[in-house]
């Protein structure tokens, strides 16, 4: 086959060429930003799911949706080391840029600008003249306390009343949620509570790990009612078929059935792998139906790519006390598994693998799918671990 018409694209948060199994999704996306659009009250988006499940993949699909609706919209990412009101202020900034050379500045729109200057001014962070011109000067006691849960909810208050007053609409999405504290999760929920019970045209789609929806709960108790919480799994095998299938089909090419069936036993339905056993078996076929020997063959470039790219990146993160509790994790087998079976394969007491747990759970490597059980968030994460440190 040839290599520069190959149409698998394995990459972080790379599109692929078919967005198969994704269509309910989807269309919870299509509701939200309609309905937003139209002025009327619905859930925003928080989908929840492992790594390589394609929640980036469809995040971005929403954010070219909300574009062909006539919206604005950011697209941020959270992780560990940056604040959420650092993270979100400048991407807003662009957000009220843009809305100000929409049309001349209205009173809602220089409120607006005046308390987003105070919100910079009380997280001490420089982002320019944001006035575009305007001299405008802060909104003294409005989204200047420095606590988030009373600034966050003004700040984006005042944004949507800018977007209303001009008559646009705004999308706002957050990856990797899960990064944020308690008492930041907090301040985007009360903000997003403040918008609904406004109605106004913010809608917002956010995307993290599956301990999203429990820690969204602890936060706000009425999260679930501003929020819904699609599980993004792994595929079907008929889905699997679709994203193997599809993309060759305008190439004259095909994989056979039992092609598709080692694939799908190899990848367990993870977008990510399928896209990487894809590209390496298209590499590797001399012609079509691409069959089960050339799949045995793409198998060991694929695990090579995964281990080098996907795993080994991660894994890097971690102190030598974090990878032998992971491995200790791998050795009991697939699944969640038991604290307490964790400790022992560790040969020490329960009480004290609690910080490293709890490390690797900030970390973003595992999580508590139950009380007293951990999993990997990384799909076969444990099967790396066991075939590349088997001595550690």
């Amino acid at each position: 086959m040839d290599p520069f018409t190959n149409p698998f694209s394995p990459g972080a948060g790379t599109k692929p060429p078919e967005l198969a199994g994704r269509a309910q999704v989807l269309n919870q996306a299509d509701v939200l930003l309609n309905r937003v659009k139209n002025k009327r009250s619905e859930k925003s988006l928080m989908l929840t799911g492992l790594r390589g499940v394609g929640k980036t993949v469809l995040l971005n699909a929403m954010r070219e949706k909300a574009f062909h609706l006539g919206y604005e919209s950011i697209l941020v990412e959270a992780h560990e080391n940056k604040s959420m009101a650092q993270l979100m202020a400048s991407p807003l900034r662009s957000m009220l840029l843009q809305l100000s050379k929409k049309t001349a500045a209205g009173e809602a729109m220089k409120r607006c600008i005046a308390i987003f200057k105070s919100f910079v001014k009380s997280i001490k962070l420089t982002l320019g003249d944001i006035a575009v011109g305007i001299d405008i000067q802060p909104e003294s006691g409005t989204a200047d306390s420095g606590d988030l849960e009373l600034d966050f909810p003004e700040v984006l208050a005042a944004l949507g009343e800018a977007a209303a007053d001009q008559g646009s609409f705004l999308a706002i999405l957050i990856d990797e949620i899960q990064f944020f504290d308690s008492k930041e999760l907090s301040a985007l929920i009360m903000a997003m509570h403040r918008v609904q019970q406004r109605q106004l045209p913010i809608a917002m789609v956010g995307a993290g790990l599956p301990i999203l929806p429990g820690l969204a709960g602890e936060s706000k108790s009425y999260a679930e009612r501003l929020f819904a919480f699609p599980n993004i799994g792994p595929l079907t095998h008929d889905d699997t078929r679709s994203a193997l299938q599809e993309p060759v089909r305008p190439h004259r090419v095909a994989f056979s059935n039992s092609a598709i069936d080692r694939i799908y036993e190899l990848t367990r339905g993870y977008p990510y792998f399928i896209q990487e056993w894809g590209y390496h078996s298209w590499v590797r076929a001399a012609s079509t139906p691409i069959d089960i020997d050339v799949i045995d063959e793409a198998t060991i470039e694929s695990l090579e790519r995964l281990d080098q790219d996907f795993f080994r990146v991660r894994f890097d993160r971690c102190t030598n006390a974090e990878k032998k509790f992971m491995r200790a994790i791998a050795m009991l087998g697939d699944g969640a598994q038991q604290t307490s079976a964790i400790a022992k394969e560790l040969g020490v007491k329960m009480n004290s693998i609690g910080p490293t747990r709890a490390s690797l759970i900030r970390k973003g490597m595992i999580y508590s799918p139950e009380h007293g059980a951990i999993e990997f968030t990384v799909p076969l994460f444990g099967e790396f671990l066991l075939r590349a440190m088997p001595n550690l």
